[in-house]
């Protein structure tokens, strides 16, 4: 597949931990397959929640980020991308952060979102599909 995708945090969540199989091979198979993006917001909530919420070490934190932007491309949000997520989360009621996330998949033309926490199937600014993998 060329097309591109966006990947939320969820998705690399999931694919770096143990805790649904069927989720994780999943989430594993769309980084190594598909021609998968991710952005430095998901850079860093990743590293939150994998050191808040599932107690992993820094080493093997670092570890598991610098696996993932070896098999990924990364966006850097820009001050663009913070106008555009305004925008989002005014036309489309998402929350800020939720809109950041579209943001940076619309402006690294992305086709497909892929997410667990937004609504499945739809359709932003014409531009990108949010698509929870997992249905």
């Amino acid at each position: 597949m060329n097309d591109k995708v966006f990947l939320d945090s969820n998705i690399v969540i999931y694919a770096h931990t143990d805790h649904d199989l069927l989720k994780q091979n999943k989430a594993q198979s769309i980084i190594i397959e598909q021609n998968a993006i991710i952005s430095t917001q998901v850079i860093q909530e990743t590293a939150n929640i994998l050191n808040k919420k599932l107690k992993q070490s820094w080493p093997n934190i670092s570890k598991v980020l610098s696996d993932l932007v070896s098999k990924t491309s990364l966006y850097v949000n820009n001050e663009s991308t913070i106008i555009k997520a305004c925008y989002i989360a005014d036309q489309y009621n998402f929350s800020f952060y939720d809109s950041l996330i579209i943001s940076a998949a619309i402006e690294s033309e992305a086709v497909i979102l892929y997410s667990e926490d937004m609504q499945h199937n739809q359709l932003i600014e014409k531009q990108v599909r949010i698509i929870n993998p997992f249905i």
